[in-house]
């Protein structure tokens, strides 16, 4: 297993679709992709299979796939390239750094499909949709720019609903059983390697979609207050 990782990281360092920790791209991502369609992310992407699924749906649009992890990155970025999707391309780098790649208003949408939920109280920090990472997000993102979360945690989920309600941020659409809705998009349908696992065993699929303004409140003490660790 070893052995195949360190085949993947040296086989992605020749990949023209994928880039790691570059330098200077703030504003560039239209050079990258040859046109000036709207950039949509896929954050924490895995493998990939959300990135390539909306690049297949939506030609008119770029996509990235951000990861720190290269060896699963790998087995999207080989398929965009094998297909020749000209408007797929992955982003090597920690999540926490993403506002260091793009420039403000660069990025038109964010996925967030099937991220660490990151259970434990004190870890809440760590979820991709705390403030503190929504704060990173409006540096980039156009205004009332779009945040798509599908998961299969229920904690995430009403942790979201919580944080939506909280900073006063309008929510889009709100799903709590995916799969039981007829009137489902072709995008939501699109299922990744980590779903088809349904590691939470919830057997139920969330989806919240939200828009996030040019700048959110502090209002940090008070859900620090809700989801602070229970003293013993």
């Amino acid at each position: 297993m070893a052995q195949k990782k360190l085949i993947r990281f040296k086989e992605i360092k020749s990949f023209a679709n994928v880039m790691e920790y570059p330098e200077n791209m703030q504003g560039k991502w239209n050079e990258f992709f040859k046109n000036d369609n709207p950039i949509i992310l896929e954050l924490a992407c895995g493998k990939g299979e959300y990135t390539v699924g909306l690049g297949k749906l939506y030609l008119d649009k770029n996509f990235i796939g951000v990861d720190i992890k290269g060896n699963r990155m790998w087995a999207g970025a080989k398929i965009a390239l094998a297909c020749k999707m000209m408007n797929v391309g992955f982003l090597r780098t920690q999540i926490n750094k993403i506002n260091q790649y793009f420039s403000k208003n660069e990025v038109a949408e964010i996925w967030i499909t099937f991220p660490d939920p990151y259970l434990r109280k004190s870890k809440t920090r760590k979820r991709l949709t705390h403030p503190k990472f929504l704060r990173l997000y409006t540096q980039f993102l156009k205004p009332n720019g779009l945040i798509h979360l599908k998961t299969d945690s229920p904690d995430l989920y009403h942790f979201t609903k919580t944080v939506i309600d909280l900073y006063d941020l309008k929510t889009v659409s709100d799903i709590n059983d995916l799969y039981k809705n007829e009137n489902i998009t072709a995008e939501l349908k699109i299922k990744t390697h980590y779903e088809s696992m349904d590691i939470a065993k919830s057997n139920t699929i969330f989806y919240l979609c939200f828009s996030l303004p040019e700048t959110i409140e502090d209002n940090d003490e008070k859900l620090n207050t809700i989801f602070s660790p229970q003293k013993t």
